[in-house]
Parts: C-alpha cells; structure tokens; sequence
C-alpha cells in the first residue's frame, strides 16, 4: 500500500467512524431542544464554539495519546479492545434503546446560559465514544502525514456537523422524530460493527505479538 493510499484511508477511516458515533442528524431535534429561546446569530455562534471546541478536545487526546498511554502503561492492543468495547456498548445502546424524548432527556442543559462547551462540545459531540475512537487511531498513524490525515478527517467531520446542525430546524421537519429513531437504530449497527472490529484488531495484535509467541514456545518447551 502507497503512503498516498494510506493517507487517504486514515482521512476515510476517521470520517467513517466518527459520524455514526457523533450521530449528527439524531442530535438535530437534541440541539434545537437545548437552544430554543436563542436568536439565530446566538444559535449559530454556539454551534461554532461547540466544533471549535470538539476539535481542540480530539486533536490534544489524538496528539496526545502515546504520552497518555506511557504514563498510565497501555498498550495498542489493550487500547483498540477497551475502545472497540466502549464504542460497541454505544452502538448496541443506540441499536436496543427505547425511542429519546429530547425535551425529558436535556431540561437541565436547556437551562444554561452557555451551552458551547457543555453539554455540546462535550459530552453530544466529543464524548468518551468520539475520544477513544481518536485514540484508537493512533495505533495506525506512523508519522506526522498520517496524523495530519486524522485531523484532516476530524475537521471534515466538524464541518458536517456544523453544517447539519445549523440546518436541524428543516432536517427535523422532513425526516420526522420516526425517521430520527430510524436514524439512530442504523448508527447503532455501524458502532456496533466499528467496536467489535476494534476488538478484533487488538486480539489480533496480542495474537501476533513476538513476545507473547516467544513466551507461549517457551511455556511448550518447558
């Protein structure tokens, strides 16, 4: 594989499983629920705090992850199962769930005065699901263009949620609270997918690791 084609699959790979995880077009009637009473312009300014802030949240533990995974001992592989099995707790949530109210759900977000940071930034757009999946991805990146193709696809990602969720007024008109349940059951299954292939990956890599080969020959030799 050219680096060129593994830059480009990181970019895909970071686009394909954070949107299902971040959900935008489920989190339309959730933004528009906890934002009722704001102007436009304040809406809109809110909404652009949240990506910018999302961003920064992904990026530090992105840049930050194998400093973050030296100082407290983990692993790749131990890092792509405890993800793969969060994310794939996530998306058997979203797949097995009784339809949201959003109005019951965020009474107590609507009330705050500054909504940018949390709870939209965090935790409806940059939650535990969106930051182990960013730290998964650092066991794919082998240099500087690999994680420039993360941020590449993270800011993608922030650019569609912008875009939905300051189009959410007229999304929800049309596809209507069954459509968003329907939505939502669909993202379920693609999470669920994401985590168990994480899962898979990191046995994989405990699998095929020469250290613990060498110790499984020597436990036979012995």
């Amino acid at each position: 594989m050219s680096s060129i084609d593994h830059f480009w699959e990181l970019i895909l790979g970071t686009i394909i499983a954070l949107v299902p995880l971040i959900n935008p077009l489920a989190a339309a009637p959730t933004f528009l629920a906890i934002t009722e009473g704001d102007t436009a312009a304040r809406r809109n300014q809110q909404l652009f705090m949240a990506c910018i802030y999302m961003v920064v949240i992904l990026v530090g533990f992105l840049v930050g992850g194998s400093f973050i995974m030296s100082f407290f001992g983990l692993s790749m592989p131990g890092l792509r199962i405890a993800g793969g099995l969060l994310v794939a707790s996530i998306g058997s949530t979203m797949l097995f769930s009784a339809p949201s109210n959003p109005e019951q759900e965020h009474a107590e977000a609507k009330a705050k005065r500054d909504i940018a940071f949390s709870p939209l930034a965090m935790p409806m757009l940059a939650g535990p699901g969106a930051i182990a999946v960013t730290l998964g991805f650092t066991s794919l990146a082998r240099g500087p263009a690999d994680y420039l193709a993360i941020i590449i696809g993270i800011l993608t990602v922030a650019l569609m949620i912008y875009v939905t969720l300051r189009l959410s007024g007229k999304i929800v008109r049309v596809i209507g609270q069954t459509g968003m349940n329907a939505l939502t059951k669909i993202m379920g299954f693609l999470l669920l997918c994401i985590g168990i292939q994480f899962v898979v990956n990191g046995v994989l890599g405990i699998a095929t690791d020469p250290a613990v080969l060498h110790r499984i020959r020597d436990a036979f030799v012995s």
